[in-house]
């Protein structure tokens, strides 16, 4: 190097401490990255199982109804969604065979009834639940789950269960 160049440059410039930040910058933004899909995948997974919640309680009370009206428990899911041929009255129990938001297919665990038929359903998954507390008082048993397939939406003839308005 001529003598004159080094002059012009001035003192040794540290080379490649701009790559180096930029290195840490991307790690950094890849580490963000990371943890904001866990809290969004958490939240997903959290409304999943308030879904699983609300669609337990619509096949309890259905099969709760099914049993007013027939003093029987249905022998199948579809059961609930309409009324036998030659029944005087037309009566619906529950709209569609809603899936299992933890699984999202109807493949639900049937819980059958000591004198036959389905008392209730479950979740056929065998992740475990990340709420471990304030249910209400019908699902005050949940608490102790270690799976979804723990938490059983059952109707009990001659208890009544009131959902909180």
């Amino acid at each position: 190097m001529p003598p004159g160049e080094r002059a012009r440059r001035g003192p040794r410039a540290p080379r490649g401490f701009t790559y180096l930040g930029l290195l840490v910058l991307v790690a950094l933004i890849g580490l963000a990255l990371a943890s904001a899909g866990e809290v969004a995948a958490t939240a997903a997974r959290r409304e999943r199982e308030a879904q699983l919640v609300w669609v337990g309680h619509q096949y309890r009370a259905a099969i709760g109804r099914y049993w007013l009206q027939r003093r029987t428990f249905p022998l199948a899911l579809q059961d609930l969604l309409g009324s036998a041929p030659g029944d005087p009255v037309q009566a619906r129990f529950l709209r569609r065979l809603y899936p299992d938001p933890m699984t999202r297919a109807v493949d639900w665990v049937l819980i059958p009834a000591p004198s036959g038929g389905i008392m209730g359903i479950a979740s056929s998954s065998k992740r475990a639940p990340l709420k471990t507390g304030h249910f209400d008082e019908a699902d005050q048993g949940f608490a102790e789950a270690r799976s979804y397939g723990d938490w059983q939406f059952t109707i009990h003839p001659g208890v009544i269960q009131r959902q909180k308005p």
